[in-house]
């Protein structure tokens, strides 16, 4: 580990709490960010009103010029087994094609396709993979699963926003949950599914991975896109309504939002199965959401600048603690790292004790950690997405 729980390093305090107003003279090591939170919303739990946070005014001109890569300070993590350049290249080019046969995106996108290395990706998430099929089938899925979020959710200028997101969303899952009803109807929806690169590469990706996993297999992985699609919609609504969640209120999103469609693979990608009655169990189901929970948490640290940047009310843990418990940016990222780790050593442990009961529980476990290892070690050194801000 980089670092045993709870181990932060110090640095320059927050120059003011989470509801006072900017300041033009806080330093480049302060808290970033001053931007509006997302205010209160009707009904429902109590909003926080909408405020400014610390920090000042443009979120980018303060932080482009302290760019810096490598892991989180303090962060508890797993060094990652380093990715086979062959292999990521040859899992590369075989995504490009798939890409460009079946016309998934633009061509002005290609630069964004390269920068998030894809086959990178899966390389370093599934350093157990017993071939290069299966490798390049995880990249697929990983791919249009960007494609959904991009073109249908994410307001970043590809066609995503949280306004009617449920009626895509719905037509999404139906291209990997198929349509059943009469053959002129059934002949409507697979042509419908081809109406455009998200729809497409969602019906392409897991027939090619239902080619290779078992049908459990196969239906694991649908089940955990409905529950993403759950979390996409949860955080849509409270984008359209302002509403700041507390902070128990966005972890539990995010055990929907996040990662859990790619680690639900990572038996079939290593070429066996974790048999449907082991994998239901409660603990087995404990040990997948907190490895899962851990690896968003991640996403949330590292792709924190990027996020501000693009979207100052975008809502991640680091701006949900630092609205809900009156504190500083910098303070709130540290706090973010603490709840990281110690849902990482929930993980760590339980798992441990898991993997004694059973050489499959304890092959299922490991092919777990692997993932989460090589997702850190995508986002830590993935200097085309993210940098850090400059808290240390």
């Amino acid at each position: 580990m980089s670092a045993p729980t709870g181990s932060v390093p110090s640095g320059p305090p927050d120059t003011a709490a989470a509801g006072a107003a900017p300041s033009a003279g806080v330093p480049a090591a302060g808290a970033p960010a001053g931007a509006p939170v997302p205010g209160a919303s009707s009904g429902g739990a109590p909003s926080v009103p909408r405020c400014r946070l610390p920090g000042p005014p443009s979120l980018s001109r303060t932080v482009r010029p302290a760019r810096r890569g490598g892991p989180v300070p303090g962060l508890r993590y797993r060094p990652a087994v380093p990715a086979d350049p062959g292999k990521v290249r040859e899992v590369d080019r075989r995504l490009e094609d798939w890409a460009r046969r079946f016309d998934l995106f633009p061509p002005a996108w290609l630069e964004d396709f390269a920068g998030f290395q894809v086959g990178r990706a899966v390389v370093l998430q599934h350093p157990g993979a017993a071939d290069l099929e299966r490798l390049t089938v995880a990249g697929e899925l990983l791919l249009a699963e960007n494609l959904v979020d991009d073109c249908y959710c994410e307001n970043e200028g590809k066609g995503g926003s949280p306004r009617g997101l449920g009626g895509r969303l719905i037509m999404a899952q139906s291209a990997i949950d198929p349509y059943h009803g009469t053959p002129e109807l059934e002949e409507q929806w697979r042509l419908g599914m081809q109406a455009d690169g998200p729809l497409r590469s969602y019906h392409l990706a897991l027939r090619d991975y239902a080619a290779f996993a078992t049908p459990s297999q196969s239906t694991r992985f649908v089940h955990d896109i409905a529950r993403l699609h759950l979390g996409y919609l949860a955080e849509a609504a409270w984008t359209e309504t302002g509403h700041v969640p507390e902070v128990w209120e966005y972890l539990v999103m995010r055990q929907f939002n996040n990662f859990r469609p790619c680690l639900s693979i990572v038996d079939a990608v290593d070429g066996y199965e974790l048999p449907e009655a082991v994998y239901s169990r409660p603990e087995i189901q404990r040990i997948t959401a907190l490895a899962c929970n851990a690896t968003t948490i991640v996403n949330d640290l590292y792709s924190f600048t990027k996020e501000l940047a693009h979207d100052p009310t975008h809502l991640n843990l680091p701006q949900v603690i630092a609205a809900r418990e009156k504190c500083g940016l910098r303070t709130a990222y540290l706090r973010a790292v603490e709840v990281h780790n110690r849902v990482m050593q929930a993980f760590e442990e339980e798992s441990a004790e898991l993997s004694a009961t059973s050489p499959v529980v304890a092959r299922y476990a490991e092919g777990l950690a692997a993932w989460v290892a090589g997702n850190h070690e995508w986002h830590a050194t993935n200097s085309h997405r993210y940098h850090l801000p400059n808290y240390w």
